[in-house]
């Protein structure tokens, strides 16, 4: 009979004991870091999640933004100031300490805000509107004064919100509701831009659009005194932003940007970005070098009704009476005088519609007739 050596026969007493141990010293180094960690949580709950604008990194000017003529005036005044404040101080002149962009979606609020950073040699902090926000009662007033803080440590900057209408909301009205939190938010935003600690140094910019939900408040002299309406873009401006968005994109040399303009009113920029893009995704698809006129045009039609359902298979009697209806649209388009010029009829669906017709004014319209 072999005795057990002496290392076997320790391990056999000290395992039993040292592993649970480690196990329960493990778990509780564990659960310390945590609370510490949610500790440090708490102080800084109330900080603005602001973010510093990186000009080298993507850098967008005024060139880049095609159309906007007026809006760019403007900001082009703002950005001399802050580079050339003392031509401006000389005469006695006060740069405005608002400036708010107000459009439809896509026609190019954030890009001119963008370029704005990438044109003035100043600090650019943007943040949204929601993020100030929050359900506990003080915590977006207390974020708002960390933005404007930052911002004035840092001054001459400038500080963007977008969506603005999020917490700038009319007060009183009914609208929304009472939410103590938001209001205590727009109140704070009220005081750091024109309350009695003035500080001329810091432009605060702002995009919406919903502006007439605005308090008027916010939109007196003094706070947002300059307002930019950006429109959806015309005929040559549409053309202008389809040179800017195929630039990097390999088109054929027949293709005529001009005759994609013409069929586009209504389009924002963002659509029709969004348009060239699809002709590429389509040129890809159809296993072609470049993008032709033939993809352009297709991506009209993806843009405004969607794709097309050939898999929706429709009765006969359903075709004819599709093919009558439209025939209609095509009809009496031709026939009323004042009226859009038919472009296309077609009865293959098209997303919701089981047909269409499309049809393009002869020029550009600013009002509806009777």
């Amino acid at each position: 009979v072999k005795k057990e050596s002496g290392f076997n026969f320790w391990m056999s007493i000290l395992l039993p004991i040292l592993i649970p141990s480690l196990l329960l010293v493990w778990l509780f180094a564990y659960s310390f870091r945590r609370a510490n960690k949610g500790a440090m949580q708490i102080f800084s709950f109330s900080r603005a999640n602001i973010k510093l604008f990186n000009r080298d990194k993507d850098k967008v000017t005024f060139k880049d933004v095609a159309g906007l003529k007026e809006a760019k005036e403007e900001m082009k005044e703002i950005v001399d100031f802050l580079k050339h404040p003392k031509k401006f101080q000389d005469l006695g002149a006060r740069i405005p300490r608002g400036v708010l962009l107000m459009g439809a979606p896509g026609t190019g609020k954030t890009l001119l805000a963008r370029a704005v950073a990438g044109e003035a040699n100043v600090p650019f902090f943007y943040i949204s509107g929601s993020e100030f926000v929050e359900m506990f009662v003080g915590v977006g007033a207390s974020r708002v004064r960390d933005a404007f803080l930052a911002a004035k440590k840092a001054a001459p900057s400038i500080l963007f919100i977008d969506e603005i209408d999020a917490i700038g909301r009319i007060r009183g009205a009914g609208i929304g509701g009472g939410h103590d939190e938001r209001e205590q938010t727009l109140n704070q935003i009220l005081v750091e831009m024109d309350g009695f600690d003035r500080n001329t140094r810091v432009i605060v910019m702002a995009a919406t659009n919903r502006p007439d939900i605005l308090d008027p408040a916010l939109l007196r002299p003094g706070r947002f005194d300059r307002r930019i309406v950006l429109d959806l873009p015309n005929i040559k401006e549409r053309e202008e932003i389809l040179k800017i968005h195929s630039r990097n994109k390999s088109l054929s040399p027949q293709v005529n940007l001009r005759e994609v303009a013409e069929r586009t009113p209504g389009f924002s920029g963002a659509d029709l970005a969004n348009l060239v893009n699809e002709a590429a995704l389509l040129a890809a698809r159809r296993n072609k070098t470049q993008i032709t006129q033939a993809e352009l045009l297709d991506s009209i039609e993806k843009v405004m009704l969607g794709p097309e359902r050939k898999s929706r298979i429709l009765t006969k009697k359903e075709k004819e009476i599709t093919a009558y209806h439209e025939a209609g649209h095509a009809l009496t388009s031709a026939l009323l005088p004042g009226t859009a010029q038919v472009r296309k009829v077609s009865i293959i669906a098209r997303g919701r519609a089981a047909g269409y017709t499309m049809r393009t004014p002869r020029e550009e319209k600013y009002m509806k007739t009777r």
